[in-house]
């Protein structure tokens, strides 16, 4: 069926008139998916230097609360070491009560003696952290690294002096502390892009 010359010029009207309609407002992704936590603890267990730094959600960038290491003496029995590792981490989210704890993805030990002992610090700390109530979800060290550092087999000095440059730190922490920082910041960061440094829940 055809059309006349006028029933062409009035299709053409409407359609330049309908391209000139304003494109919609597309907020941006991080306003539409909010943080589902404010605090975040970052925690790198071992029996003997256990490393924890909890960090608020924040901008620019988040703000440090507090970070360190449980620290266990050679000659203490592994049941002492545990018991301090729960006692501390009780404490620190007594303080600061964090909803969501990032913990280091296990790793294969080289030996079945070290694998129990680090199951066993591990163990200790997720109790605690479980009895607080917080949300817990692993993160394997390399994509920790990788989303910090930009190298999954980074050494603890780049680890360290990365955080302190993102945290605005006034030194860089402690090494412990810093792969413990580096776990809450990466799963942070992560939180509103898409990003190879998904944590899985536990």
């Amino acid at each position: 069926m055809g059309i006349s010359a006028e029933q062409f010029r009035q299709m053409e009207e409407r359609l330049g008139r309908s391209s000139r309609r304003p494109s919609p407002v597309i907020a941006p992704v991080a306003s539409i998916l909010p943080n589902r936590a404010t605090l975040v603890l970052g925690l790198d267990p071992s029996l003997r230097g256990t490393g924890y730094g909890i960090i608020r959600v924040a901008k620019p960038v988040p703000e440090t609360l507090i970070h360190g290491t449980i620290r266990c003496a050679s000659s203490w029995a592994r049941s002492r070491c545990l018991a301090e590792i729960a006692t501390t981490l009780r404490g620190v989210l007594k303080e600061y009560p964090a909803e969501l704890c990032v913990i280091e993805g296990i790793f294969y030990a080289q030996n079945l003696q070290t694998a129990m002992i680090m199951g066993e610090a591990r163990g200790a700390a997720l109790a605690a952290i479980a009895e607080a109530g917080a949300e817990i979800v692993e993160l394997a060290p390399r994509k920790a690294k990788q989303a910090i550092v930009g190298y999954g087999a980074a050494g603890k000095d780049a680890v360290a002096k990365m955080v302190q440059r993102m945290l605005r730190l006034p030194e860089p922490p402690a090494p412990d502390a810093a792969d413990a920082l580096a776990l809450a910041l990466a799963h942070v960061q992560s939180a509103n892009r898409y990003s190879l440094a998904r944590a899985r829940s536990i």
